[in-house]
């Protein structure tokens, strides 16, 4: 029986997130999530199981809602950075999950990096 597309992406996310966890103990993690209409950041601490700082495109003050382009993910990787800086955060780690890193996820990742987060 064949996987099916949602069964590879969960290996996919599960093979990242280990290799990431394994090499990076006691950072903080950079976890993005995109769907077909939005893309979102967080900022955990696995540790404490808690998530210090948060963006997404559906937040009405980014003025993103409805945008679902290589744009939205800038802001929101902008959004990010200021806050985890207001968080006192500067190092983590990214997770990209099982998603491919180009496109949003990597125009997320630039801007975070832009904003001040190093990863």
């Amino acid at each position: 029986m064949a996987n099916s597309k949602r069964d590879l992406f969960l290996k996919r996310r599960l093979r990242v997130r280990n290799k990431l966890r394994k090499n990076n103990v006691g950072k903080l993690r950079l976890s993005i999530h995109r769907s077909n209409k939005n893309i979102s950041a967080q900022l955990i601490d696995d540790v404490k199981g808690v998530t210090l700082a948060s963006a997404s495109s559906l937040e009405k003050d980014l003025g993103i809602i409805g945008k679902n382009n290589v744009e939205a993910a800038t802001k929101v990787g902008a959004a990010i950075a200021e806050r985890a800086k207001k968080a006192g955060v500067e190092v983590c780690y990214f997770d990209r999950g099982g998603f491919l890193f180009h496109g949003k996820v990597k125009a997320l990742a630039e801007a975070a990096r832009e904003g001040g987060l190093k990863f």
